[in-house]
């Protein structure tokens, strides 16, 4: 958010972050890139911190706090320190939009502790090798038999997949009804039935555990469903606006860390005498890009403020996770044109940012998907 939305907490908030990410997470991440995954105790750390379960109460080990500019601060300073894992935006999204809001008070007691304290890794599975974006193509079935719930399927490209303790799972306990028959049923790790796919090997963010689930007559205790049977897609409604803001305000941060690093690059590179930012072309670039930026703030703090006051919808939680990552993307290209040869080698940091902005499109409901639910709010 813009410097005035903030006061002095959120801003104490910030240098824990910013500290925290500086002493345990930038000194491994290289490493964590090159194995593709992240060390547990990072997690366990973070919670002792304070950084996970933002807004669990207190009850339960978590920080107490309802509103969302304690995240988005998290996700701003995870941007600047220019870090693509741990997961744990994800991790406490899934706490915030999915478990916390609707889980009874046994399931709270047994399961938010250890997500606050990082014992308990979270991850959320809905994406399926032939289901996206469209929930309704979910083949993921969970029949009732007894007090449980036999699960079959498979889940793809689910962010903290190999590391997850606890995985909310999307299925169908309805196949008749399609999308209105989705419920979501939380997963353990040993339970006799589900198994872990290969590793993916990923265009960027590699050092986000990303894998395949898979559940064969898997049994869940009907005592691990989450809310209401049948009521999952009123679950997704409810959660999606905040996770498609988180990824807006990952797109924004790492568009202004972006612009930042091109402006002292353009202020010291020269070519032709001068430094290549004297060149009105790329002024203009630059200056474009500052005011778009800018700009896209400017509706992520007005989206922010409606979520905290319970009134962000859908539709402008659409509109601010498309717009907002359609210019990640194309401010990492114009800022990797901008530092020229230098920007197209694997060690330069706009490389990685190129690099990792690809994906922002695409996961979270893709742009094409979130117009689709813009127009359809129009009438047409």
């Amino acid at each position: 958010m813009s410097p005035d939305r903030y006061e002095p907490q959120h801003e104490d908030f910030r240098a824990l972050c910013r500290e925290f990410l500086a002493r345990e997470v930038l000194p491994h991440h290289a490493r964590w890139e090159k194995d593709g995954i992240v060390s547990r105790e990072v997690w366990r750390k973070a919670g002792a911190a304070g950084l996970l379960g933002i807004g669990v109460p207190t009850e339960y080990g978590g920080g107490g706090e309802s509103d969302f500019r304690f995240p988005a601060v998290f996700s701003q300073e995870i941007m600047h320190a220019r870090a693509t894992a741990p997961g744990f935006v994800a991790h406490n999204d899934v706490i915030a939009s999915y478990l916390a809001p609707r889980t009874t008070d046994e399931q709270k007691k047994r399961w938010l502790p250890g997500l606050c304290a990082g014992e308990t890794i979270a991850a959320i599975a809905m994406s399926e090798p032939d289901a996206g974006s469209n929930v309704a193509d979910i083949r993921t079935t969970a029949h009732r038999d007894g007090d449980t719930y036999l699960l079959n399927g498979t889940k793809s490209f689910i962010t903290n997949g190999e590391n997850a303790d606890l995985i909310v799972v999307a299925a169908k306990t309805a196949p008749q009804r399609g999308a209105q028959g989705i419920s979501f049923l939380a997963v353990e790790r040993g339970t006799p039935g589900f198994t872990r796919g290969r590793r993916m090997d990923k265009l960027g963010w590699h050092a986000s555990d990303t894998c395949e689930l898979f559940f064969d007559d898997c049994r869940i205790p009907a005592g691990n469903l989450i809310g209401k049977e049948n009521a999952g897609l009123a679950h997704m409604m409810a959660g999606l606006p905040r996770e498609r803001l988180s990824i807006a305000t990952v797109a924004v941060a790492a568009a202004q860390r972006m612009l930042t690093d091109t402006l002292d690059y353009a202020r010291t590179r020269q070519a032709f005498g001068q430094n290549i930012g004297s060149f009105q072309h790329n002024r203009f670039q630059l200056a474009t890009m500052d005011t778009e930026i800018t700009i896209a703030q400017v509706y992520l703090d007005h989206c922010i403020s409606e979520l905290n006051a319970g009134r962000l919808s859908v539709t402008d939680a659409a509109k601010a996770k498309w717009w907002t990552t359609e210019l990640q993307v194309d401010v990492a290209g114009r800022c990797l044109q901008l530092h020229g040869g230098f920007g197209y080698l694997k060690e330069s940091a706009i490389s990685r940012e190129w690099t990792n902005s690809r994906v922002q499109t695409i996961y979270g409901g893709t742009t094409e998907v979130m117009k689709e639910l813009i127009g359809r709010s129009l009438g047409l």
